[in-house]
């Protein structure tokens, strides 16, 4: 099946990534948010990214203008009538999740495809909310959307043949490089990343290292381009003790289980970067 237009509920952080990546893809996109308010701000965001890369050079000014054309943003869940492939990019709850999927299950054509950027909720849950359970997947786009290559794809055992074949190319056409994942919790990236993150943040509970030397020890020794804990202040702490608790909750795994101080800090409200304040303070 061909794609032409791409509809993603949630205009947020990822969403308004998503957003961008599929209009400069050459996607027609409508985007949609709750009221008017986070939607302006929403496509704020997608307009001063673009603009900023015409500034930095990687972007010319018709290309800019191209991608914005392409863009609409809407409150009303009508307006995905029309599109081939609707992601959704709400927050992380599961019953919101199911309530979104039902709703544009009842709107779309028999053709859509529905799928979940999620990081960690299960998409076959997710699925049964709808009368095409083949025709779902999750598309999980890393974060900034616009500048990490890798999107995992989540197949389901429901998901049909067509369906992954069609979210692959979908993929590779956004200049994405595509991985598949079992419908597990956590899935590759995070099943990976969470408990390494938490090791971290234990070290520096118990006083193994300071946080500066944590990070410089990860970041020159194993060459990643950033510490565990200058990372998860970029991820939110929050975000983190979502997807650790939702993996654990259904693994009871223990190196899923939140540190005592992870979930101190979110209770104080110190969630990172876009708080100001987490393991760093930022100005």
């Amino acid at each position: 099946m061909e794609i032409k237009k791409v509809g993603i509920i949630g205009c947020g952080t990822m969403g308004n990534g998503v957003v961008i990546v599929c209009a400069q893809s050459g996607y027609q996109v409508v985007v949609s948010e709750i009221n008017d308010q986070l939607l302006n701000k929403g496509l704020a965001s997608i307009n001063s990214f673009l603009t900023k890369s015409v500034e930095k050079g990687k972007l010319s000014q018709p290309d800019r203008d191209s991608a914005l054309a392409r863009i609409k943003g809407t409150t009303n869940t009508q307006d995905f009538s029309d599109c081939d492939l609707v992601i959704e990019a709400a927050v992380e709850n599961m019953d919101l999740k199911k309530k979104i999927f039902a709703e544009v299950d009842k709107i779309c054509p028999k053709h859509t495809i529905l799928a979940s950027n999620t990081s960690c909720l299960s998409i076959i849950d997710i699925a049964m909310a709808t009368s095409r359970s083949d025709k779902v997947l999750g598309l999980h786009f890393m974060n900034p959307v616009p500048i990490m290559k890798l999107l995992e794809i989540v197949r389901t055992i429901a998901t049909s043949d067509e369906t992954l074949d069609t979210g692959r190319t979908f993929g590779a056409s956004l200049g994405k490089t595509v991985v598949l994942a079992k419908d597990t919790p956590g899935f590759i990236v995070n099943f990976l990343l969470m408990p390494f993150l938490l090791n971290a943040i234990c070290m520096l509970d118990a006083g193994v290292a300071s946080r500066e030397d944590i990070d410089t020890a990860i970041n020159l020794g194993l060459g990643h381009p950033m510490g565990p804990l200058t990372l998860a202040d970029l991820i939110g702490l929050d975000t983190i003790l979502f997807v650790v608790s939702a993996i654990y909750e259904e693994l009871k795994d223990p190196q899923y289980a939140p540190p005592p101080l992870l979930r101190k800090m979110v209770t104080a409200g110190w969630l990172g970067r876009k708080t100001g304040k987490g393991f760093y303070e930022y100005k």
